[in-house]
């Protein structure tokens, strides 16, 4: 996050007016008379009710619930800020709303819960599954939220997606790809340290694990998750190496990839002279990384910098996950999110950063020459081309992996008018041809 170019009363005014907060609904149908009135409520209505009371799946049909996700916290991990009351999380909520409906064309609505027990959240979520396409679980502090995501999808036949966990750790996999392409390394062959085993940082692990990536360390703020430790709770535990390091410094020492989810200045300019040549350096702490980049090239200008923030190249910004995914999964009528769309999602950015930048996107960053390289390893969030390629990525891999409910006898034939659908609607919503240059 680059410095703030607003003040706080700026900022205040911005979610007061013209009216309080930043989402609303809209009416999609007609309704101009009383025959309009009488088939929207009653006595019209019951038609299908009585239709989806026999086959549940007609919801998807004849409701919103085919593009309608829940946006859920207990405001407990709140955006850097911590444990808030409950509604003081809401406008973080409806800000991820927003991003739902500008990027992908979602219909999103927040819920905060005035609960921190996490079987009871799971029963509420599991509760008001029925209403929604998806469940995207938010700021809900580790490690409570990986039991929650659990058993919140085992129960619901709907996605449940903590977007905390699996967001940067598909994104930054993307960026992983990209870079042992350019530099010619094998996934199994790279030493990869995570420094930070919370949310997003386990996710990671899961993620590069699922992509053939067997050499990782991870840390946490008491050094190496090692078999020497007798401190390591249930998550982490599955992780410990049997490698004789105490500190980070020894951890660092000869990675080939390092993937900060962790604190501001963590990681020191002596720690990155240890790493191997042209090293990638994925510091993600917001608003200020693990290292500065310019610190980091100072003493090795061989290696590859990615953050959390826009003023730098390749960031890693989870509005390249999250909005597409759940497109694609809604498009499908999807049961779950599984590794193979996760997978799906991130293979489909590391391809869209290798093809042509359109003008109308290095126009929106400030018309810089975007090419496939050292510092363009991802897509940017403005590059329309993601809601193509990833949604379509996604759903494919949906139909594939035997979680969608819609059948198809074709599916590269449904895939391909899925694309085509996509494409329109992207020139019908917002003027942007898909083969712009």
């Amino acid at each position: 996050m680059s410095k703030p170019t607003f003040t706080k009363e700026e900022a205040l005014e911005y979610h007061a007016k013209p009216v309080p907060g930043k989402i609303a609904i809209e009416v999609t149908k007609p309704v101009r008379d009383s025959r309009d009135l009488s088939i929207a409520y009653s006595p019209g209505v019951a038609i299908p009710c009585l239709e989806i009371d026999k086959d549940e799946n007609l919801a998807y049909e004849y409701t919103n619930k085919a593009n309608l996700v829940a946006v859920v916290t207990d405001s407990t991990a709140v955006l850097g800020l911590g444990t808030l009351k409950p509604v003081a999380g809401k406008p973080v909520m409806e800000g991820k709303a927003v991003l739902f409906k500008k990027f992908a064309h979602i219909d999103a609505y927040d819920i905060e819960l005035k609960e921190r027990d996490p079987e009871k959240i799971v029963e509420i979520v599991e509760a008001i599954s029925p209403t929604f396409g998806g469940i995207n679980l938010e700021d809900i502090k580790a490690p409570k939220c990986f039991d929650i995501e659990k058993e919140a999808q085992a129960r619901c036949d709907i996605p449940v997606f903590h977007d905390d966990q699996h967001g940067t750790a598909i994104i930054s996999a993307a960026a992983i790809l990209n870079w042992a392409e350019l530099e010619g390394k094998k996934l199994d062959e790279i030493r990869v340290v995570i420094i930070g085993a919370g949310a997003a940082g386990l996710a990671a692990a899961e993620m590069y694990k699922a992509l053939g990536i067997k050499n990782m360390v991870l840390t946490d703020s008491r050094g190496p998750i090692t078999k020497k430790r007798t401190d390591l709770n249930k998550y982490k535990e599955p992780w410990a190496v049997d490698e004789d390091i105490e500190t980070l410094a020894d951890a660092l020492k000869g990675a080939d990839v390092v993937v900060g989810n962790s604190v501001a200045n963590c990681i020191t300019q002596d720690m990155v002279k240890t790493l191997n040549p042209n090293a990638l350096l994925l510091v993600l702490a917001n608003p200020d990384p693990e290292i500065k980049p310019e610190l980091a090239l100072e003493v090795r200008p061989d290696v590859y910098i990615g953050t959390g923030r826009s003023d730098y190249p390749n960031q890693v910004n989870n509005v390249l996950g999250f909005p597409f995914i759940f497109r694609g999964a809604l498009d499908t009528h999807a049961k779950a999110v599984n590794m193979d769309m996760k997978i799906a999602a991130c293979k489909a950015l590391a391809e869209l950063a290798k093809k042509p930048v359109p003008q109308y996107v290095k126009d929106a960053y400030g018309g810089v020459d975007l090419k496939f390289g050292k510092d363009y390893l991802l897509p940017k969030p403005f590059d329309r081309r993601v809601f193509v390629d990833e949604s379509v990525a996604v759903a494919r891999a949906a139909l594939e992996s035997g979680v969608a409910r819609i059948k198809v006898d074709d599916i590269d034939k449904w895939v391909e008018g899925y694309k085509q659908h996509l494409i329109k609607m992207l020139k019908e919503k917002e003027g942007i041809d898909y083969d712009a240059e």
